[in-house]
């Protein structure tokens, strides 16, 4: 479970990651009815902000292992706050997202998959935050605290 504030937004962005590498950014209104929720159009919003939901996008995927994922980021004060990163297997029916984003996200999957299959890694289930902790402790410390004494 997962406490987090509510975030009076001015801007919204529903991103897709996949293979940890390929994103698309898309301006999103989780306030409108289903079929409007992706804006088409709109003012741009400023490229600074745009690299960083990309990064962050990406940062998240990668720590948390997900090769297929949906991260969306409530932008307040020009702040992306992430709001929903765990999405494994998010809604891609080209009547919700609109016939350019599924087109962006069947020929990315495609290729990611085709990628894959041509260049096979071992499973990963857990993502880079393993191997981060593990670093970041003490030579000698358990990886595990001990709360016995």
């Amino acid at each position: 479970m997962m406490a987090q504030e509510a975030i009076e937004f001015t801007e919204y962005f529903r991103c897709y990651v996949l293979g940890r590498e390929r994103v698309r950014v898309m301006r999103y209104d989780p306030k409108a009815p289903f079929e409007r929720r992706y804006v088409r159009g709109g003012s741009p919003s400023a490229p600074e902000l745009l690299k960083r939901v990309e990064r962050d996008a990406l940062t998240l995927c990668r720590e948390l292992g997900y090769d297929f994922n949906t991260v969306e980021f409530a932008v307040r004060d020009a702040v992306p706050y992430a709001i929903d990163f765990m999405n494994p297997a998010p809604d891609c029916d080209s009547f919700s997202v609109g016939p350019d984003n599924f087109e962006w996200v069947l020929r990315n999957a495609a290729e990611f998959l085709i990628d894959r299959a041509l260049k096979p890694r071992p499973l990963e289930t857990t993502g880079e935050w393993p191997r981060r902790l593990a670093a970041a402790r003490p030579a000698g410390s358990p990886a595990v605290p001990d709360r016995t004494a």
